[in-house]
Formats: C-alpha cells, sequence, structure tokens
C-alpha cells in the first residue's frame, strides 16, 4: 500500500509539472484566441489522446446517476475551471495566477475535512501553508509589479477556478473506487468538450478559424497532449491518495513555470526562487508524511 501511494504521489508531481508547464504555454497564446476556444482545443485534443479509452468505456458498466455526476465533475473542472482560469490570465500575470492557483490545496483540505473525508492536522495544515508561503518566495518581486486594470477581477477568476478543482478533487474520490480510471477521464474530458463547443462558437472559432503561427499551434498542441496525459496521471493519483496529499503537488506547478522563466526567457534564476523551491518542498514532506485519508 505504501509504495502504490508513493507511485500515486509521483503521479501528483509529474501533474504539477505538467499543469506548470501548460500554463507558461498558455500565457503564450491567451491573447491571440479566445478564453473558451483554448480550453476547447486543449481538451479536444485531450480526449482524442484518450480515444482507445473512450471505446473501451463502452464494457464498463456505469450507473447512470454516476456517470452523469462523472460527466459534471468532468464539465466543471475542464470546462468551467480552465475558462475561469484563462480568462484570468487576460487580467493578470501569469506569476500571479499561479500564487492564486496554488491555494487550491489549501481549499482541497478544508473541504475533504469538511465532509469527513481526510483527518485535518496541525502538521498537514502547516505543510499546505508552507508550500504556498514557498511559492510566493519563489516568485518574489514579480508579484508587486503593476498590472493593468482588472487586476481584482483577475485575481478573483483565477481563485474560483481553484475552487472549481479543490470541489472535484474531493467528490471524485468514490467513483474513482467503483470504476477504472481511463474511463472516468474519458467521459470527463468528453463532457467539457461538449460543454466548451458553444461557448468557443460564441468566440467564432468554427466560423472565423484561428489566426496562430507555428509557435502558436505547437504552444496549443502541447498543452493538449500534456493536459490528456496529466489528467489520467491526476485521477490515477486521487484514487490511490488523499485528495490534499495530490493537490499539494500543484504547488510544483508555479516552481515549474518560473524554472522555465529562466531556461526559455533567460530570466534571472534568484536566491528566491531556491529558497522558494525548498520551501514547497518542505511543505511536500510535512503534508505527505501525515495520517492517511478517512475511508
Amino acid at each position: 500500500m505504501k509504495r502504490l501511494e508513493a507511485l500515486a504521489l509521483t503521479a501528483a508531481a509529474a501533474t504539477g509539472v505538467q499543469v506548470g508547464a501548460a500554463m507558461v504555454a498558455t500565457r503564450l497564446v491567451v491573447h491571440e484566441i479566445g478564453p473558451a476556444s483554448l480550453a476547447f482545443l486543449r481538451y479536444a485534443i485531450a480526449v482524442l489522446c484518450l480515444v482507445p479509452p473512450v471505446f473501451m468505456s463502452a464494457r464498463v458498466r456505469f450507473a447512470a446517476r454516476d456517470l452523469l455526476v462523472v460527466m459534471v465533475l468532468g464539465i466543471v473542472q475542464f470546462g468551467v475551471l480552465i475558462a475561469l482560469l484563462n480568462l484570468g490570465l487576460q487580467f493578470i500575470s501569469s506569476t500571479r495566477a499561479a500564487l492564486l492557483f496554488a491555494t487550491f490545496p489549501m481549499m482541497t483540505m478544508i473541504i475533504a475535512a469538511s465532509l469527513g473525508r481526510e483527518l485535518l492536522t496541525r502538521t498537514k495544515a502547516a505543510g499546505v501553508v508552507l508550500t504556498i508561503v514557498g511559492v510566493g518566495v519563489a516568485l518574489g518581486e514579480r508579484l508587486i509589479t503593476r498590472n493593468a486594470d482588472g487586476e481584482w477581477l483577475g485575481a478573483l477568476l483565477v481563485l474560483a477556478a481553484a475552487l472549481c478543482g479543490a470541489v472535484c478533487s474531493v467528490l471524485y474520490r468514490p467513483y474513482l473506487s467503483r470504476y477504472p480510471t481511463l474511463p472516468i477521464g474519458a467521459w470527463a474530458m468528453l463532457a467539457s468538450v461538449l460543454f466548451l463547443g458553444a461557448p468557443a462558437g460564441a468566440e467564432g472559432l468554427f466560423t472565423g478559424g484561428l489566426h496562430l503561427d507555428t509557435a502558436g499551434w505547437l504552444a496549443v498542441l502541447f498543452i493538449g497532449l500534456s493536459s490528456g496525459i496529466g489528467y489520467v496521471l491526476w485521477l490515477w493519483a486521487l484514487k490511490h491518495a488523499s485528495p490534499t496529499k495530490v493537490t499539494v503537488f500543484l504547488s510544483l506547478s508555479p516552481i515549474t513555470a518560473a524554472l522555465l522563466g529562466v531556461w526559455i526567457f533567460r530570466e534571472p534564476f534568484t536566491s528566491g526562487v531556491l529558497l522558494g523551491l525548498v520551501g514547497v518542498v518542505a511543505g511536500l514532506w510535512l503534508v505527505t508524511r501525515t495520517t492517511p485519508a478517512l475511508e
């Protein structure tokens, strides 16, 4: 069991890195394409990665009510969450968005404890807070740079996106214990693509076309392909570890974004990034050594 949980936390860590990389790529194209259109393309590409599981899901007998809940969770996590996040990135920098989105684990911990799904301990809470502080230290002075009008609106949109993800992370667990991971992921993503079709169409995706250069298309393809793989890993991690332990690894996403900034954009590697990384790692250690979730 400990080995299985360790593998689950490794999958969660991989997802945290993927989210950070996708956030950087999103920032590159979000002003060239509408937020709903980008979300639609993101998960349409991801669904194509999961075509075999979609066909395999025909062999899995979902209770009608369970399938409906899974699809609603998919719409919230992939449709509503990503649309809110992409819209928020139009008003605030990816750096600030990453820090705000890092509150995801804290929201998850509070919701899971409120529903009796996990034990809320001081050590776990301290670990979650330490990861958020680590993220803040890593992002450093970029957080105090002034942005354009709509800054508060952008912050609220990103926080709302984090709340959507936290709720879904807790509510997925019962269904992951009943059904295989891949069919759940395929149905959830498919539901989100169908949901996002309407707002994407309203933005002119299907009539006006896209005017992206090669780099833009590569960014979109990367976001979609990595999201498909990342979500399967995410669900598998939630199946075998508590929601807080899994979601706390999202603190790796802004660290990843910062390190990618150093590598790709030649941004300075400051002592704050190093100290922030140490803080995040320490926080992860505290959270993952705590009492398992209630079953």
